[in-house]
């Protein structure tokens, strides 16, 4: 079964839009898929299935500025005004329409990329009711943050907060093609080796990858890198709850495997005992779209969460 739902965003803007997937089963539990930047949550369809099949329900939702949100509110780009937490806040509304359609059910949360730190934020303040998060190319120290935003902050004081300067991205992204020996002719050769994969990704009309991100949001972005960071961002983690981190070694996003490490000694340094690391050897960021390895990822991700039921 599935349901297509939309609430209001916590930017006090826009509306948002989301599904509900519901197996034909009892349910064992709930998944919340949170997608990465650019992106959408259509994307997942092959992870959402497999969840399925193990009789999860799966909700997923598009962004402020990304997929079928953006298309409904006009919004490419543009996350609005209200600050780093706004998607965070939004899952959080999303998970209290999910619960109060299936209550009683225990409630993961899944993130992938920037879902990943939206995961880690939503941690530190909802976190109590998880029954687990999987972290998935998540980050350590993502580089050339601070030096970004202080030049994304003159821009925004010139007035320029919802225009987008390729050169700011470029800078803050550029450094990931370093080890793409195929060069950097799409873009975005960094998320996979396959490019079909990559062309997918390109040319599909829900991502907003040709829709440049306004520089108010690449901030937010940044600063939601930026509370996610160092051992005081791990100490507002619950310290019982699971965690599962999973990544590609060759993914740049956490620094070929290094800021993997370094998110998960951050937890470990404060308390927390149930996490575990997977990383995947010669694999770059979506493990989840290699065709050699996308059913071994998810049965992973899926026994993870059979052992905290």
């Amino acid at each position: 079964m599935l349901h297509e739902v939309h609430f209001p965003s916590t930017n006090n803007r826009d509306t948002v839009t989301g599904w509900i997937y519901a197996p034909a089963c009892d349910p064992v539990g709930v998944v919340q898929l949170v997608h990465g930047f650019g992106e959408h949550s259509r994307r997942y369809l092959h992870m959402i299935v497999a969840l399925m099949d193990a009789g999860f329900i799966v909700a997923a939702d598009d962004h402020v500025g990304h997929g079928a949100t953006a298309i409904a509110n006009n919004t490419w780009g543009d996350w609005g005004d209200a600050g780093p937490h706004t998607m965070m806040e939004d899952e959080k509304r999303f998970k209290d329409l999910v619960c109060e359609k299936y209550p009683d059910l225990p409630h993961f949360m899944f993130g992938h990329s920037m879902g990943s730190m939206i995961a880690r934020d939503f941690s530190t303040k909802y976190g109590d009711e998880l029954a687990g998060v999987v972290y998935c190319g998540t980050t350590g120290i993502f580089k050339n943050t601070h030096e970004v935003r202080s030049k994304l902050d003159e821009a925004i004081a010139a007035g320029r907060a919802h225009e987008s300067d390729p050169a700011l991205i470029g800078e803050l992204m550029g450094w990931m093609f370093a080890r793409c020996s195929e060069g950097a002719e799409r873009g975005n050769e960094w998320i996979c080796h396959d490019p079909e994969v990559q062309r997918d990704h390109a040319e599909d009309p829900f991502d907003a990858f040709t829709h440049p991100t306004h520089n108010i949001s690449v901030r937010d972005f940044i600063d939601m890198m930026l509370c996610i960071e160092g051992t005081q961002w791990a100490e507002k983690v619950p310290a019982e709850l699971p965690i599962f981190l999973i990544a590609g070694d060759q993914d740049p996003v956490g620094n070929y495997g290094e800021g993997v490490y370094m998110c998960a000694n951050w937890l470990q340094d404060t308390g927390h005992t149930n996490v575990v690391t997977q990383l995947y050897p010669g694999y770059r960021h979506e493990i989840h779209n290699y065709d050699d390895i996308k059913v071994d990822v998810e049965a992973s991700i899926v026994d993870w969460f059979m052992m905290q039921l």
